[in-house]
């Protein structure tokens, strides 16, 4: 017998295929990891949003029955800026104006304006709304977007305003805070 030296072609191609499917797994694990922490930021984003609104709310010291000014569905770019956007604190503003100013940057944070590409908005959560409902000084917010992936819409017809926020889509999310405003 010939001593053998080396390793043979088939050998090669063996270790080539099985170092190539590692790698194939390895670049697909990424990204699906990928995909899962886009989603997980576009959550984290709508539950900051939901909740900086109610603070907003808290923060206006206003008789609550004010709390019906600041009910409606936001994200459309329908609110211009107001007048006084509150912020010299040698111009004091009242309630309504607070309520104004709170609803006019809550929306701009939906629609993504505070990064621009060009002339468009690139920030904020994908074809975002908040809705707002109150019922005394109960509140409920709920802030929907477009996921990435379809998914289930498991919204109850029998809860009007988490239906009627956003459009009815398999990739509708949605986040919902109820709070209490004193």
């Amino acid at each position: 017998m010939r001593n053998q030296r080396g390793i043979t072609f088939i050998e090669v191609l063996v270790s080539l295929v099985i170092l190539s499917t590692g790698i194939i797994g390895a670049v697909a694990m990424q990204a699906s990891a990928k995909k899962g922490s886009f989603d997980a930021m576009q959550r984290s984003m709508a539950s900051a949003l939901a909740q900086d609104i109610i603070e907003r709310m808290r923060a206006n010291d206003s008789d609550p029955v004010n709390l019906e000014n600041y009910q409606g569905v936001y994200g459309e770019g329908n609110i211009g800026a107001p007048d006084n956007r509150c912020d010299d604190p040698d111009v004091p503003c009242n309630a309504q104006q607070m309520i104004a100013n709170d609803l006019y940057e809550w929306e701009q944070k939906l629609l993504g304006a505070n990064v621009k590409q060009g002339s468009s908005s690139r920030g904020g959560l994908v074809a975002a709304r908040g809705c707002i409902d109150h019922n005394n000084q109960s509140v409920t917010v709920v802030v929907s977007w477009q996921g990435r992936i379809k998914t289930k819409d498991s919204v109850d017809s029998n809860d009007t305003l988490a239906f009627s926020c956003g459009s009815a889509s398999d990739k509708r999310r949605l986040v919902q805070i109820d709070a209490f405003i004193f």
